[in-house]
Protein backbone atom coordinates (compact mmCIF):
# COMPACT_ATOMS: atom_id res chain seq x y z
CA UNK A 1 0.00 0.00 0.00
CA UNK A 2 1.47 3.56 -1.05
CA UNK A 3 1.52 6.06 1.42
CA UNK A 4 -1.49 8.25 -0.36
CA UNK A 5 -3.59 5.06 0.02
CA UNK A 6 -2.36 4.46 3.74
CA UNK A 7 -3.49 8.05 4.34
CA UNK A 8 -6.71 7.80 2.49
CA UNK A 9 -7.58 4.91 4.71
CA UNK A 10 -6.68 6.10 8.04
CA UNK A 11 -9.11 9.06 7.03
CA UNK A 12 -11.74 7.10 6.76
CA UNK A 13 -11.06 4.57 9.39
CA UNK A 14 -10.91 8.10 11.91
CA UNK A 15 -13.81 9.29 11.02
CA UNK A 16 -16.42 8.88 13.33
CA UNK A 17 -20.12 9.03 11.88
CA UNK A 18 -22.78 9.20 14.29
CA UNK A 19 -25.30 6.43 14.80
CA UNK A 20 -28.35 8.19 12.86
CA UNK A 21 -26.03 8.76 10.19
CA UNK A 22 -24.95 5.15 10.02
CA UNK A 23 -28.21 4.17 10.30
CA UNK A 24 -29.57 5.71 7.12
CA UNK A 25 -26.13 5.21 5.44
CA UNK A 26 -26.85 1.28 5.58
CA UNK A 27 -30.81 1.76 4.16
CA UNK A 28 -28.99 4.22 1.62
CA UNK A 29 -26.91 0.97 0.79
CA UNK A 30 -29.78 -1.62 0.60
CA UNK A 31 -31.79 1.04 -1.81
CA UNK A 32 -28.65 1.29 -3.88
CA UNK A 33 -28.51 5.15 -3.25
CA UNK A 34 -24.70 5.61 -2.99
CA UNK A 35 -24.43 7.80 -0.22
CA UNK A 36 -21.56 10.03 0.19
CA UNK A 37 -18.56 8.46 2.36
CA UNK A 38 -18.51 9.74 6.10
CA UNK A 39 -15.11 11.62 5.64
CA UNK A 40 -17.04 13.49 2.72
CA UNK A 41 -19.81 13.61 5.32
CA UNK A 42 -17.79 14.86 7.93
CA UNK A 43 -16.14 17.93 5.77
CA UNK A 44 -19.79 19.26 4.50
CA UNK A 45 -20.82 19.12 8.29
CA UNK A 46 -17.10 21.26 9.07
CA UNK A 47 -18.40 23.77 6.45
CA UNK A 48 -21.66 23.60 7.13
CA UNK A 49 -21.12 24.81 11.33
CA UNK A 50 -18.17 27.13 9.89
CA UNK A 51 -20.73 29.33 7.93
CA UNK A 52 -23.52 28.81 10.42
CA UNK A 53 -25.71 28.02 7.68
CA UNK A 54 -29.44 28.85 7.72
CA UNK A 55 -30.29 27.84 4.39
CA UNK A 56 -29.47 24.94 3.00
CA UNK A 57 -29.89 23.19 -0.83
CA UNK A 58 -29.29 19.86 -1.75
CA UNK A 59 -29.62 18.22 -4.74
CA UNK A 60 -29.91 14.76 -4.79
CA UNK A 61 -31.15 13.24 -1.65
CA UNK A 62 -29.47 10.03 -1.47
CA UNK A 63 -31.52 8.77 1.05
CA UNK A 64 -30.80 11.36 3.29
CA UNK A 65 -26.91 10.73 4.48
CA UNK A 66 -25.71 14.20 3.02
CA UNK A 67 -28.71 16.17 4.58
CA UNK A 68 -28.01 14.52 8.11
CA UNK A 69 -24.41 15.48 7.54
CA UNK A 70 -25.02 18.87 6.78
CA UNK A 71 -27.75 19.40 9.65
CA UNK A 72 -25.22 17.85 11.88
CA UNK A 73 -23.25 20.87 10.93
CA UNK A 74 -25.85 23.60 11.53
CA UNK A 75 -28.49 22.33 13.39
CA UNK A 76 -30.36 25.12 13.03
CA UNK A 77 -30.52 25.13 9.10
CA UNK A 78 -33.35 24.22 6.61
CA UNK A 79 -32.86 21.90 4.38
CA UNK A 80 -34.39 21.67 0.90
CA UNK A 81 -33.72 18.37 -0.58
CA UNK A 82 -34.60 17.20 -4.34
CA UNK A 83 -34.80 14.16 -5.70
CA UNK A 84 -36.34 12.44 -8.36
CA UNK A 85 -36.91 9.24 -6.82
CA UNK A 86 -39.75 9.00 -4.72
CA UNK A 87 -38.06 5.78 -2.90
CA UNK A 88 -35.07 8.10 -2.15
CA UNK A 89 -36.70 10.62 -0.72
CA UNK A 90 -39.69 8.15 1.28
CA UNK A 91 -36.10 6.66 3.30
CA UNK A 92 -34.89 10.75 3.81
CA UNK A 93 -38.11 10.89 5.56
CA UNK A 94 -37.33 8.22 7.53
CA UNK A 95 -33.86 8.69 8.49
CA UNK A 96 -34.68 12.17 9.65
CA UNK A 97 -37.50 11.61 11.52
CA UNK A 98 -35.47 8.76 13.26
CA UNK A 99 -33.07 11.41 13.89
CA UNK A 100 -35.56 13.88 15.10
CA UNK A 101 -35.30 16.78 12.98
CA UNK A 102 -38.03 18.81 13.44
CA UNK A 103 -40.33 18.98 9.90
CA UNK A 104 -40.12 22.29 9.76
CA UNK A 105 -35.86 21.96 9.49
CA UNK A 106 -37.04 19.67 6.22
CA UNK A 107 -38.32 20.73 3.12
CA UNK A 108 -39.02 17.64 0.29
CA UNK A 109 -39.53 18.01 -2.97
CA UNK A 110 -40.12 15.51 -5.57
CA UNK A 111 -39.19 16.13 -9.05
CA UNK A 112 -36.39 16.84 -11.80
CA UNK A 113 -33.73 19.66 -10.74
CA UNK A 114 -33.78 21.37 -13.66
CA UNK A 115 -37.16 22.04 -13.58
CA UNK A 116 -37.75 22.77 -9.75
CA UNK A 117 -33.90 25.09 -9.46
CA UNK A 118 -35.09 27.92 -12.10
CA UNK A 119 -38.12 28.42 -9.96
CA UNK A 120 -35.77 29.07 -6.69
CA UNK A 121 -34.83 32.53 -5.22
CA UNK A 122 -31.66 33.37 -5.94
CA UNK A 123 -29.07 34.88 -3.90
CA UNK A 124 -31.10 33.34 -0.93
CA UNK A 125 -28.96 29.86 0.36
CA UNK A 126 -26.16 29.58 2.45
CA UNK A 127 -24.61 26.35 0.90
CA UNK A 128 -26.05 24.15 -2.02
CA UNK A 129 -24.87 20.60 -2.63
CA UNK A 130 -25.09 18.84 -5.82
CA UNK A 131 -24.98 15.32 -5.74
CA UNK A 132 -26.86 14.59 -8.53
CA UNK A 133 -26.66 12.31 -11.60
CA UNK A 134 -23.61 13.75 -13.24
CA UNK A 135 -23.88 14.21 -16.75
CA UNK A 136 -25.36 17.59 -15.04
CA UNK A 137 -22.87 18.51 -12.86
CA UNK A 138 -22.02 21.97 -14.67
CA UNK A 139 -25.37 23.05 -15.28
CA UNK A 140 -26.35 22.14 -11.41
CA UNK A 141 -23.01 24.56 -10.49
CA UNK A 142 -24.46 27.17 -12.30
CA UNK A 143 -27.83 27.01 -10.25
CA UNK A 144 -26.00 26.76 -7.53
CA UNK A 145 -24.04 29.40 -7.83
CA UNK A 146 -27.02 31.57 -8.65
CA UNK A 147 -28.74 30.68 -5.54
CA UNK A 148 -26.02 30.95 -2.55
CA UNK A 149 -25.84 34.83 -1.25
CA UNK A 150 -22.74 36.68 -1.78
CA UNK A 151 -20.08 34.59 0.62
CA UNK A 152 -21.91 31.50 0.07
CA UNK A 153 -20.49 27.48 -1.14
CA UNK A 154 -21.43 25.05 -3.83
CA UNK A 155 -20.37 22.07 -2.40
CA UNK A 156 -19.57 18.93 -5.60
CA UNK A 157 -18.82 15.42 -3.76
CA UNK A 158 -17.58 12.87 -6.56
CA UNK A 159 -15.99 15.49 -8.45
CA UNK A 160 -12.65 12.91 -8.81
CA UNK A 161 -14.72 10.43 -10.97
CA UNK A 162 -13.77 7.21 -8.97
CA UNK A 163 -9.70 8.09 -9.97
CA UNK A 164 -10.76 8.59 -13.54
CA UNK A 165 -10.49 12.96 -13.51
CA UNK A 166 -6.67 12.48 -12.64
CA UNK A 167 -6.47 9.89 -15.54
CA UNK A 168 -5.63 11.73 -18.91
CA UNK A 169 -6.25 9.24 -20.92
CA UNK A 170 -10.08 8.84 -19.86
CA UNK A 171 -11.68 11.58 -22.23
CA UNK A 172 -15.54 10.62 -22.18
CA UNK A 173 -18.27 12.70 -21.27
CA UNK A 174 -18.73 13.01 -17.62
CA UNK A 175 -14.75 12.87 -16.41
CA UNK A 176 -14.37 15.71 -19.05
CA UNK A 177 -16.94 17.47 -17.38
CA UNK A 178 -15.96 17.27 -13.77
CA UNK A 179 -12.38 18.24 -15.33
CA UNK A 180 -13.91 21.03 -16.31
CA UNK A 181 -15.40 22.45 -13.40
CA UNK A 182 -12.21 22.03 -11.34
CA UNK A 183 -9.90 23.70 -13.85
CA UNK A 184 -12.23 26.71 -14.40
CA UNK A 185 -13.55 26.90 -11.07
CA UNK A 186 -9.91 27.18 -9.54
CA UNK A 187 -9.21 29.83 -11.79
CA UNK A 188 -12.42 31.92 -11.53
CA UNK A 189 -12.51 35.86 -10.29
CA UNK A 190 -15.79 34.86 -9.45
CA UNK A 191 -15.38 32.19 -6.67
CA UNK A 192 -12.66 30.61 -3.89
CA UNK A 193 -12.00 27.18 -4.60
CA UNK A 194 -10.70 24.33 -3.20
CA UNK A 195 -10.52 20.76 -3.65
CA UNK A 196 -10.27 17.58 -0.99
CA UNK A 197 -9.17 14.07 -2.60
CA UNK A 198 -10.42 12.39 0.88
CA UNK A 199 -12.59 10.20 -0.01
CA UNK A 200 -14.36 10.36 -3.03
CA UNK A 201 -13.60 13.93 -3.86
CA UNK A 202 -14.78 17.47 -2.52
CA UNK A 203 -15.03 20.18 -4.58
CA UNK A 204 -15.60 23.32 -2.71
CA UNK A 205 -16.47 26.84 -4.22
CA UNK A 206 -17.24 29.72 -2.12
CA UNK A 207 -18.52 33.37 -3.90
CA UNK A 208 -16.65 36.12 -3.47
CA UNK A 209 -18.57 39.05 -1.71
CA UNK A 210 -18.36 42.43 -3.05
CA UNK A 211 -15.96 45.10 -1.63
CA UNK A 212 -17.97 47.99 -3.38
Amino acid sequence: MGDQDANYRFAAEATVEPEHIARARAHAMELGANPISAPVGAQIAVLSAASQALNIVEIGTGAGVSGLWLLHGSPRATLTTIDNEPEHLNAARQAFAEAKVPPARARFIAGRAFDVLPRMNEASYDIVLVDADPEGVIEYVEHGLRLVRAGGTVLVPRVMGAGAVADPVRRDAVTTAYRSLIQETQSSPAVIGALSIVGEGLLQLTTLQSTV
